[in-house]
């Protein structure tokens, strides 16, 4: 499977705010953009205003390095949102929310979306019961996502959990209740403007 291994740092700078793909370090005075806000490489030191198809690009840029998606893969959610009934860009979310990898990572298991990929290869995590090893996996509203051992997973400190999750402190698991509304993501991003770049 394809994935990026370069430096998570220079993604960040790239787009010109935290993607908080690092975890804690991006809220650390060792942050990238915090002491090198401007874009990495050699003519990196200026912003020139974009153009509406370069605020597009930048705009889909940024989601798919927040969630971790390469473009062949991102590409695919778009057309299934495009190709859905409802509002293209909230499907496009709500897909791209229903990661497994993202949900661990949003139940607080894990201090960033990389972390919780590697954590689901190990097969460290139970969708409903069965160990899932696919990080892509699409979760479903009532679904539970529920640790092998809390031995090996030590949870998020200070995070605040949205309100489509769900904690049974007593079984330990968390449960998907519903779908999220683009309004209630953390991260705020123009999500019209990703469908406006492949609509073109």
């Amino acid at each position: 499977m394809a994935r990026y291994i370069d430096a998570k740092c220079r993604l960040c700078r790239r787009e010109g705010s935290k993607l908080y793909l690092k975890g804690v370090r991006c809220d650390s005075d060792k942050c990238a953009v915090a002491k090198r806000p401007q874009a990495p490489g050699q003519h990196g030191t200026s912003r020139k205003s974009l153009s509406e198809y370069g605020k597009q690009l930048r705009e889909k840029q940024k989601v798919k390095r927040i969630y971790g998606v390469l473009e062949k893969q991102f590409k695919n959610y778009v057309n299934t949102a495009l190709n859905s009934k409802g509002i293209s860009g909230e499907i496009l979310m709500q897909k791209l929310e229903s990661r497994l990898d993202n949900m661990i990572y949003r139940s607080g298991f894990a201090v960033s979306r990389a972390q919780a990929r590697q954590l689901v290869r190990r097969g460290l995590f139970l969708v409903n019961g069965k160990a899932i090893t696919t990080a892509s996996a699409q979760l479903r509203a009532g679904d539970t996502i529920k640790p092998v051992s809390f031995d090996k997973i030590h949870v998020r400190e200070g995070f605040v959990m949205p309100e489509w999750l769900e904690a049974n402190t007593k079984e330990k698991y968390v449960k998907y209740t519903k779908l999220p509304r683009t309004e209630d993501l953390q991260e705020k991003v123009d999500v019209q403007s990703i469908v406006e770049f492949y609509s073109r």
